[in-house]
């Protein structure tokens, strides 16, 4: 385009020059700051105003950009992506009802993680001796995927039904480490599936997961999400929710913590519903910065809010020690048989969001979508995040994802460089390192939270949508879609649909593994509705009405009975009109005569 700045690819350069060029960055003005407009990232967009029309400058891929310049849009960019991080392990960590210092643990090793891995996807390492690489050479950051969320508290919940995770003899749940570890270390063997996938043309990969397939997937992804997400806006999404009569859990999150109360009370609800209005009025009167930055700038604001008003616990934050990094805690690994098939599902639903990332992303950075370069990209894109998978795993987290908001970002500020990339890997870690950020993040209010993440789920809900509305709807397509929502819709809302199918309690551990499988697959509604789209879009036939021709359609009226049907209308309105005017003289003399 004529506007872009710079090369696609780094130009090479000798050590000598790259050194001279990192010491005139980090020592000179141009080099620390330039000629940036700061003001534009952080003017509020106020009614009635005038506004200056002038475009920010454009920042290529590979472009020279300012130290200061790249560190404050890094900074937008983890702040864009924080709370979509520390979301999936605070909720899996609830569901297996681990520590409060596991769960500390488990969102700071989210933030470090996911710095780490999203510089795999920043840097693109080219495979020696192969046509193949890692990475996309993109701003492609990663996140801990919400995909994994619906899979991994069923998955648990059938644990503690089973008796595979420990329950207190009044049922009260014991903390499940190993539930969470056979989770991770399923995850980890499953993304192997993803990193072959990588090495398959994305052409294949399209006909096989068209949007007609991942687009109700996602979709009952966010439906599911969401549940989780009023749960927590109501008070808690733990056992508080059933209103026990007696018990620690008659108040939410429990009896103990500090302004206690039922689940559903009008305080929780105006909480959530304040981080709500913030994001909101963000959107509308914010400057890019804030636009970007609206879920976490809401939460701050809730979190603001409850502080003030007593719902914090200190006391997780002070214990919380000052440091913390991979491995602290560590997690047994196993394989769940139940949860192979619905993993599967989810690595099939992660390989088509990435490409669609990467092809979104290369298109804001005013790179080809199409072409050689593209397609390495989307097979190095893929290939990492299958990597990504397994190493997350060993690192103790939950599968990965390319983050789609980023470009959102990057599209607001103008700016694709890598540059800006690793600084925000270089605040992800610096924020997990610190593990009292981390406390202060898990002792936020479920309320607080609820009401962020529940625009969180229903913006995955809205992705789902989107991707259904580019494909044209036909009767074949329709038919699928209604086929696979009848069981994806019926199994979200009715989750225990399929419980009482298999009634074998035996010895054979193996066929009880298979069953549980079943059931989970048939209790997951977007694993459901994943499979049913994928068979009947590779079984039922292209039918010929599909094609609209005019020979086929009724687009093609015949000119002359048209305008007969035409003329027949008009002269039927004429004679209306004048019956209506023969009636009104009539009635005038009967109304002279009255006065």
């Amino acid at each position: 385009m004529a506007d872009r700045i710079g090369p696609d690819h780094t130009p090479k350069r000798s050590i000598g020059e790259k050194a001279r060029r990192i010491v005139r960055a980090f020592t000179t003005k141009d080099g620390l700051i330039g000629t940036y407009d700061y003001g534009f990232l952080f003017r509020p967009n106020i009614p009635f105003m005038k506004k200056e029309r002038r475009a920010a400058p454009f920042f290529g891929l590979n472009d020279r950009m300012p130290v200061f310049l790249a560190l404050l849009l890094g900074f937008q960019h983890a702040l864009a992506m924080l709370a979509g991080i520390i979301t999936p392990p605070i909720i899996l960590s609830q569901a297996a009802n681990l520590t409060a210092e596991q769960q500390r643990y488990l969102v700071s090793t989210s933030l470090v993680v996911c710095g780490i891995l999203s510089s795999i996807q920043i840097t693109r390492f080219h495979i020696w001796k192969t046509p193949y690489y890692v990475g996309t050479g993109l701003i492609s950051v990663v996140g801990t995927s919400f995909a994994t969320i619906p899979v991994a508290t069923g998955a648990l919940s059938q644990m503690y039904a089973t008796g595979y995770c420990p329950t207190a003899a009044d049922g009260t749940k014991l903390p499940c480490p190993d539930g969470y570890g056979a989770i991770l270390g399923t995850a980890a063997c499953c993304a192997l599936l993803e990193i072959a996938m990588a090495f398959t043309k994305p052409r294949i990969l399209k006909k096989i997961f068209p949007p007609l397939v991942t687009g109700p997937t996602v979709l009952l992804i966010g439906v599911s999400l969401v549940s989780t997400g009023f749960e927590n806006w109501a008070g808690g999404s733990g056992d508080c929710k059933s209103r026990p009569e007696s018990g620690i859990f008659q108040l939410c999150p429990t009896i103990s913590a500090p302004h206690a109360l039922p689940w559903g009370s009008a305080e929780f609800i105006g909480l959530g519903f304040l981080v709500f209005v913030t994001i909101i009025f963000c959107e509308r009167f914010g400057a890019p910065i804030m636009k970007s930055t609206a879920v976490v700038i809401g939460l701050l604001v809730g979190c603001i809010v409850a502080a003030a008003c007593g719902y914090f616990d200190r006391s997780s934050i002070d214990a919380a020690p000052a440091v913390s990094f991979i491995w602290v805690h560590t997690f047994k690994l196993s394989v769940y048989g139940p949860i192979v098939l619905p993993f599967l599902a989810v690595y099939m639903v992660l390989t088509m969001e990435t490409i669609g990332d990467i092809t979104a992303t290369c298109d804001v950075s005013r790179l080809e979508v199409d072409g050689e370069l593209f397609d390495s990209r989307i097979q190095g894109g893929v290939f990492a995040d299958g990597l990504n998978g397994i190493i997350a795993a060993l690192c103790t987290m939950t599968p990965m994802s390319t983050f789609a908001q980023n470009n959102g970002v990057i599209a607001l500020t103008r700016c694709a460089n890598r540059k800006a990339g690793y600084a925000c890997c270089f605040w992800l870690i610096i924020m997990g390192i610190f593990a009292k950020f981390a406390a202060a993040l898990v002792a936020i209010p479920s309320a607080v939270l609820g009401g962020m993440t529940t625009f969180l789920f229903s913006a995955v809900t809205v992705s789902g949508i989107r991707i259904i509305s580019t494909m044209p709807f036909t009767r074949r397509n329709r038919f699928i879609l209604t086929a696979g929502f009848t069981l994806g819709f019926g199994a979200t809302m009715v989750p225990t649909w399929f419980a009482y199918v298999f009634t074998y309690d035996g010895p054979n551990r193996a066929l009880l593994g298979f069953y549980n499988a079943i059931v989970l697959i048939m209790e997951t509604g977007f694993a459901v509705v994943a499979f049913t789209t994928v068979i009947l879009n590779l079984i039922l036939p292209e039918e010929i009405e599909d094609e609209e021709t005019p020979e086929l359609t009724a687009n093609e009226v015949d000119g002359a009975v048209d305008s007969e049907e035409w003329a027949r209308i008009q002269k039927g309105q004429v004679k209306g009109s004048d019956e209506e005017a023969r009636a009104s003289s009539e009635v005038e003399p009967v109304a002279g005569k009255s006065g």
